[in-house]
C-alpha cells in the first residue's frame, strides 16, 4: 500500500494517545488525496446543471451571487485538472455522467448547495494534507477557502429565502 513506508510513523512501537497523526504526514496521505481530486472533478456535468436551475429559479437580484460560486467551481476544476496533471503526468479520466436531480424547489437547492460546500471542504482540506509542494498548498488552501466562503453565501441566500413561518 505505501512503499516501503510503514503503516504510519513509529509502527509498531508507538501507540497514539488521543489522535493518530499518520493521515496528515504527505506520504500517507498524498495517495488519498490524488483520489480526492479525482472525485472532486467528477461531477462537473452534473454540477453546471446544478447551478444552471438555481440561476433559472434565483431572484433576478440575486443570481450573481450564484454567478460568482458557479465561476469560482469552475476555476477549482481547472486547477485541480492542472495539479493532478503536474504531478501524474496524466489527465484526470473521464467518469459516467450520474444523471441531474432537479431539487424540487430553490431552497431546497440552495441547502443542497451549502452542504455540499461544506463537505468540499473536508475534503479538499485532506487533499491539502497530500502536498508538501508550497505553491500547491497555497493554491488549494485558495480553493478551499473560497469553499468557506461560497458556504457563507448560501447561508446569506438561505436566510432570504428559506425561512420557516
Amino acid at each position: 500500500m505505501h512503499g516501503c513506508f510503514p503503516p504510519y510513523p513509529g509502527y509498531p512501537h508507538v501507540v497514539y494517545k488521543y489522535l493518530p497523526t499518520y493521515p496528515y504526514v504527505q506520504i500517507y496521505a498524498y495517495p488519498e488525496a490524488l483520489q480526492l481530486i479525482v472525485d472532486s472533478v467528477s461531477s462537473e456535468r452534473e454540477d453546471e446543471l446544478f447551478y444552471e436551475y438555481l440561476l433559472s429559479v434565483a431572484p433576478p437580484e440575486q443570481r450573481e451571487i450564484i454567478i460568482s460560486i458557479r465561476d469560482d467551481e469552475r476555476k477549482h476544476a481547472r486547477a485541480f485538472r492542472e495539479i493532478y496533471w503536474e504531478v501524474t503526468g496524466m489527465e484526470i479520466p473521464p467518469t459516467p455522467e450520474e444523471e441531474f436531480q432537479r431539487p424540487a424547489s430553490y431552497c431546497e437547492g440552495i441547502t443542497k448547495a451549502l452542504f455540499g460546500e461544506l463537505a468540499a471542504v473536508e475534503k479538499y482540506r485532506k487533499i491539502l494534507f497530500g502536498f508538501e509542494f508550497l505553491p500547491y498548498r497555497n493554491l488549494i488552501t485558495e480553493i478551499y477557502t473560497d469553499e468557506l466562503k461560497h458556504a457563507v453565501k448560501w447561508n446569506y441566500l438561505f436566510a432570504l429565502n428559506c425561512r420557516c413561518s
